[in-house]
């Protein structure tokens, strides 16, 4: 059972809040993990009875949990907790009316979720402050992304640092939330197999791939002021990098862990200048199909320019710049509008010394993250009959499977979890933030200044070519 919370929501009529969090607090008020006096308040500007944001947040949430989940008793109990508040978050005078309406705190922990535009955080935090709502037990939430640069980031770090001190804030990036990336950890950390081939002098090169079916969607406007680099790989690749290359912690604490991705950023090796010609490339989605389906090129979708260079698809070639990774290239890769759907990390090691039995692609790690969560090595195993004929075979851990779950923890319950209860690991802390941006902007600039524009890929196809040509020059290849 948790501690008595009330979480109140900034864009509560949104589809961050209506998609997302309130289904991932259903969940976790249907397993009993939400304490009896927690109450639920949706913010926005939209004027709507308490009765009716329940109605539509009933709407939403049943078209996201599972028939098998979804209990009309659970759901009235649930709305209970859940209500409606219309103000407008740049108004410094609604925050007076909103701490009216919620009564004194006491020693109750106030969440603050801001399901908002980026550039609304400082705004809200300062009036918050004003209001006196930002007492010593209340939280932050803040959604990517931090920023649109690192000099963005600072000054909204500043601002929320104003109020806030760094352990109630909660910088959120939900693919921290998802099981196979936390066992990422145990992996690492927990087992003699790994931890001694875990390094440059028997990992050949490590891939990262988050690959879209989908487009912008709904996201056009945002999307083209911001494009994959700043939308996928500043956070989630890079934190994905970071728990890969880390050194095992002290301690697993939120500092410890913390520290320790802190320092495989700072490791980066800078991409400037010329060099983004040769280990970065940019990729635009052009018209094409995707499950047999027309799709229209990117400066077609809905507010998007049409003139617009915004990058959907990024490739980098990375470099980590201390004693584990030397000379171990990393090769990161997002896209939209891609052949599949599909989040993995691929670990490959280094070929045996001696090829006794001829060349393999085994002696591989994949660790999926989507569609499906599971964890396979590769190895090489001789084919039933006569002679010595090797073919590559999966050692697979299906972790639905493994454990027996008849339902797996959605990432935001997890993360919302954690933070009323004030655990901030799987969060990103200031210096974090700052870090990544300061290794990102190098390569925007570089690109701005070589004029190096996105490559024409089809949609439906696996990106640009010169993105396979990262890996072909190394006698690598992309894992499909």
């Amino acid at each position: 059972m948790s501690i008595p919370c009330d979480m109140l929501v900034f864009g509560g009529t949104g589809d961050l809040a209506l998609h997302k969090l309130l289904p991932a607090l259903y969940h976790l008020h249907r397993v009993g993990r939400l304490h009896a006096d927690m109450r639920i308040l949706a913010l926005a500007r939209s004027q709507h009875s308490r009765a009716a944001y329940q109605a539509l947040a009933e709407r939403r949430c049943r078209a996201q949990v599972a028939r098998a989940d979804f209990d009309n008793d659970t759901w009235q109990s649930f709305a209970a907790r859940l209500d409606y508040f219309a103000m407008d978050a740049s108004q410094g005078a609604d925050f007076g009316r909103l701490g009216k309406h919620l009564g004194a705190a006491g020693e109750r922990v106030r969440v603050y979720y801001l399901a908002t535009a980026p550039d609304l955080f400082e705004e809200i935090a300062s009036h918050l402050q004003i209001a006196g709502l930002a007492g010593p037990h209340a939280r932050i939430v803040l959604e990517k992304p931090i920023g649109h640069s690192l000099p963005s980031a600072q000054a909204i770090n500043a601002a929320i640092g104003a109020v806030f001190d760094e352990s109630r804030v909660f910088r959120i990036d939900h693919y921290l939330g998802k099981e196979t990336v936390q066992n990422l950890m145990a992996l690492r950390f927990a087992n003699a197999l790994f931890e001694p081939v875990w390094r440059a002098g028997h990992i050949d090169h490590v891939q990262i791939s988050v690959c879209e079916t989908l487009g912008v969607e709904n996201r056009g406007a945002y999307y083209d002021n911001a494009g994959a680099m700043r939308d996928m790989i500043q956070n989630h690749l890079l934190q994905l990098l970071c728990l890969v290359a880390m050194e095992a912690p002290v301690r697993f604490d939120a500092e410890a862990v913390r520290n320790e991705k802190v320092k495989v950023l700072e490791a980066l090796k800078a991409i400037s200048g010329l060099d983004v010609r040769d280990k970065t490339v940019r990729g635009q989605y052009s018209a094409g199909k995707i499950g047999g389906q027309e799709v229209p090129a990117y400066y077609f979708e809905k507010n998007v320019d049409n003139d617009s260079d915004t990058e959907t698809f990024v490739a980098l070639q990375v470099e980590i710049e201390n004693w584990r990774w030397a000379g171990v290239p990393f090769y990161l890769r997002t896209g939209k509008r891609l052949a599949r759907k599909t989040s993995e990390i691929l670990i490959q090691f280094k070929p045996v010394p001696h090829q006794l039995f001829g060349d393999g692609e085994a002696n591989r790690l994949l660790i999926r993250l989507q569609p499906e969560e599971r964890i396979s090595l590769q190895l090489m195993a001789k084919h039933p009959g006569k002679g010595m004929h090797l073919q590559p075979v999966e050692l697979d851990l299906n972790l639905a499977q493994a454990f027996r779950q008849k339902r797996r923890w959605d990432a935001y319950e997890r993360l919302l979890l954690d933070v009323i209860e004030g655990d901030s690991t799987l969060f990103m802390r200031r210096d974090e933030v700052e870090a990544a941006w300061n290794w990102i902007d190098p390569i925007i600039q570089g690109w701005q200044q070589h004029h190096q524009s996105p490559r024409p890929y089809p949609a439906g196809s696996s990106g640009p070519e010169q993105a396979n040509l990262l890996l072909e020059l190394a006698g690598r290849k992309w894992m499909e």
